[in-house]
């Protein structure tokens, strides 16, 4: 374990954002994590997994701590499912595909997400109508006031819509070191309504789908519409898709009769936060070195050597302009710092 002096983060965060750690330390084993947590000397310090979820927006002079723990194990498994254990450093995508390529149903609608293991519980990740809920069986974190290990099931994360207590009274208080997933092994359930899948699926020419053919649909749809981050820097969706009551709802139907929506509950409806950036103007709109990109209106992009500060003004200008012109408030997905 090695710290290190004024390191760029920009590897290290998918907007590919150049500010700089005064102090940064990478951890491969839970061990180092725990002694690299109790550094006093260190008292700022900021934990950063896959960097896919923030937008960095200043220099930090405190420590930042790179979760780069590895490793993927089976803890049991039956004639029908296996519970599998995947740690925190894990890339998100490449856990997907070994599940994947093991036959393991239940996350291939999440295939193509940016991040790590460790992240992807703290906004419940969710993509194509699957949520990392639905397969979760809970997760280790490390409390970073007693610097011991506790273990978080389903229900003491309460997880919601892009939301966990990891987002909420539990935020920057623990380190998640591990996610233990339960997967199906055969009579998989596929889930090929919601949006392009099936469609992409007709042009895929497959008429009976495997897990693995819907991963490829997947891959496919966001591949046409978002942006690869090695390739033009991002955070994926910005934005959440804002939940409404079907009263509002229906008084915006008057004035935007196109305005596509998909039910919650009796009295709620989601409404695409895409369609409404859409709708306001902003989509393919570009600012020098950053904008939204042209494929995806929830995507934000650094074209190049775009600061931080930038996008974020831009999105604040965005909830802005969504606020008068439909009386909806967006919220953002990422973090930022």
């Amino acid at each position: 374990m090695y710290i290190k002096e004024n390191i760029s983060l920009k590897p290290y965060n998918t907007f590919g954002i150049d500010v700089f750690a005064k102090f940064f330390v990478s951890v491969s084993n839970i061990e180092d994590l725990k002694q690299v947590l109790t550094l006093k000397e260190y008292p700022d310090k900021l934990i950063l997994g896959g960097g896919s979820n923030m937008l960095l927006t200043k220099d930090f002079e405190g420590l930042v701590i790179h979760i780069n723990l590895k490793g993927i194990e089976i803890v049991s498994e039956n004639d029908d499912f296996v519970t599998i254990k995947a740690y925190a450093g894990e890339n998100w995508h490449e856990f997907v595909l070994w599940c994947i390529n093991n036959d393991f149903g239940g996350i291939e609608n999440l295939s193509l997400i940016p991040g790590n293991v460790g992240t992807a519980p703290i906004q419940n990740i969710g993509a194509y109508g699957v949520e990392l809920k639905d397969v979760f069986v809970s997760c280790e974190a490390i409390s970073l006031e007693k610097k011991t290990i506790e273990t978080f099931t389903k229900e003491a994360c309460d997880f919601g819509y892009r939301n966990s207590i990891f987002k909420q009274h539990a935020k920057a208080k623990y380190v998640i070191t591990s996610v233990t997933f339960a997967l199906s092994k055969n009579n998989h359930k596929l889930h090929i309504s919601y949006g392009a899948i099936t469609s992409q699926l007709e042009v895929m020419l497959v008429t009976q789908p495997t897990i693995q053919d819907v991963s490829k649909a997947v891959i496919a749809i966001r591949e046409s519409k978002l942006p690869n981050p090695k390739e033009i820097g991002n955070s994926g969706s910005f934005f959440k898709n804002p939940v409404i009551s079907k009263s509002d709802f229906n008084t915006l139907l008057q004035n935007f009769s196109d305005i596509p929506s998909y039910p919650v509950s009796e009295n709620e409806v989601k409404v695409p936060a895409g369609w409404l950036i859409e709708k306001a103007g902003f989509k393919g709109k570009q600012f020098g070195d950053y904008g939204v990109h042209k494929n995806q209106a929830l995507v934000l992009v650094n074209y190049g050597n775009a600061k931080g500060l930038d996008i974020l003004n831009l999105s604040k200008l965005i909830q802005k302009t969504i606020k008068r012109l439909f009386n909806i408030s967006i919220e953002t997905e990422v973090n930022i710092l």
